[in-house]
């Protein structure tokens, strides 16, 4: 079963109904719904969901959301070693390399799905959009 890290902003465009992009990370979640592939995020990705949605939402709808989202997806752990990799890296943004880093020391992620690939150039991991995830893989 292929392995992805979904990245906040896929999330954020499915939970928002973000056009042009809503229905392809629909099409990410839902496949992880299914169980046709395996999503997971980081607690950074979590943090950073409820803050943003806590701005245009309430306390109730936010924790249900991510209550919901947490029932699909998979947390990957960020610790001590994982902070120090990123802070050490060549990664521009922090968080970016937090993500990376927690999906590439997990051994168990083949993809990291963003609409920001360029961010993620120092990734030793598979970086697509979801509209290239989409095209690449071929599930029944």
């Amino acid at each position: 079963m292929t392995k992805v890290l979904v990245d906040t902003d896929v999330i954020m465009d499915f939970l928002l109904d973000r056009e042009p992009f809503a229905t392809q990370s629909a099409k990410i979640i839902s496949l992880c719904f299914n169980k046709k592939i395996k999503g997971h995020v980081t607690p950074v990705i979590i943090a950073n969901i409820y803050y943003l949605l806590k701005k245009i939402s309430n306390r109730e709808k936010v924790t249900e959301s991510l209550r919901q989202l947490i029932g699909i997806l998979d947390i990957t752990i960020i610790d001590k070693k994982i902070i120090l990799t990123a802070l050490n890296s060549e990664f521009k943004d922090f968080e970016d390399a937090l993500q990376n880093y927690a999906a590439e020391s997990s051994r168990d992620i083949d993809f990291i799905i963003t609409r920001n690939v360029k961010d993620y150039k120092k990734s030793s991991l598979g970086v697509l959009s979801p509209s290239e995830f989409l095209k690449t893989i071929n599930i029944n």
